[in-house]
């Protein structure tokens, strides 16, 4: 996620997004199956997404929030590999960004990651009671806030990577970064729109489990705002800490590693047992 010093200077939302609206080849070119998805917000802001369904009997379906810069096309890479394991994904792009119509700000972001979620629930293949939803870097911080807040019908699982607990501590920091903003980080942080971020209401995702993943080498997001979200969440809650992971690496880099990991686990809770226990730092090579 870059946040740019012009986010402090207008405490305007839609600047803590960079969309592109021009789509990269399809998933067909990752020899992934797939279908265009349309559907509506809550205020009727029209919403594109792709489904890629499961091959072979689906296991579940995972909701997938990609973060604040480009769309779906260029965020596909953290999930293309799910459909092989028997799950579904939805990937969609929030307002602005991609097919997706209107223009980007965090409340129609947080309503459209509703949408998704109620849509996804609708889908051919999919089983309504057995949804979990992923997101990264911001979109982490708005899957939980959506779930936190009532958009959690038929969710099992809440996975959040290389996120935050608040949009303002954040912005303070990427402020104090660059040498124009630094003596004014202070004052124009609190401009930064907080309402919807995560901490605050992260607790309130239980008793649906959340899952925090974090590399402890993330230059975009430091480790210690995952650590924040995850002590601000409730039981149940698991945190993995990749070593040597930097920003959303844990299913690219180090996929070896996390990609089954995050398996396991996904049928552990969609099948009744829980999440598993916490286990001990794993090498991330």
């Amino acid at each position: 996620m870059a946040l740019v010093a012009a986010l402090g200077l207008t405490g305007c939302s839609g600047l803590l997004f960079a969309p592109q609206r021009e789509l990269l080849p399809n998933p067909e070119r990752l020899g992934v199956a797939y279908r265009d998805v349309n559907f509506a917000s809550a205020d009727g802001t029209p919403l594109h997404g792709w489904f890629l369904p499961a091959v072979g009997p689906a296991e579940g379906t995972v909701v997938f929030l990609h973060g604040n810069a480009e769309n779906i096309s260029t965020h596909i890479g953290s999930v293309y590999w799910l459909p092989a394991r028997r799950f579904n994904v939805f990937l969609f792009d929030y307002r602005g960004f991609g097919h997706s119509g209107g223009e980007p700000d965090l409340k129609g972001a947080t309503e459209d990651a509703a949408a998704a979620i109620r849509e996804a629930r609708t889908l051919p293949g999919v089983d309504p009671d057995r949804l979990v939803v992923f997101g990264q870097s911001i979109g982490g911080a708005i899957a939980v806030y959506a779930v936190a807040t009532g958009a959690r019908e038929g969710v099992r699982l809440v996975v959040a990577e290389s996120t935050f607990a608040g949009y303002r501590r954040i912005a303070r920091e990427k402020l104090g970064d660059a040498w124009l903003t630094w003596a004014f980080q202070w004052p124009l942080s609190f401009l930064i729109p907080d309402r919807y971020s995560a901490g605050p209401v992260a607790a309130r995702v239980a008793p649906i489990p959340l899952l925090v993943i974090h590399g402890d080498a993330d230059p975009i997001v430091p480790l210690r705002h995952g650590l924040a979200l995850y002590d601000a969440a409730a039981d149940p809650k698991r945190l993995w800490v990749v070593p040597g992971g930097g920003h959303i690496e844990a299913f690219g880099r180090f996929g070896k590693v996390y990609r089954d990991r995050l398996v396991t686990a996904m049928r552990a809770v969609l099948d009744g047992g829980g999440l598993p226990p916490e286990e001990g730092a794993e090498p991330g090579g």
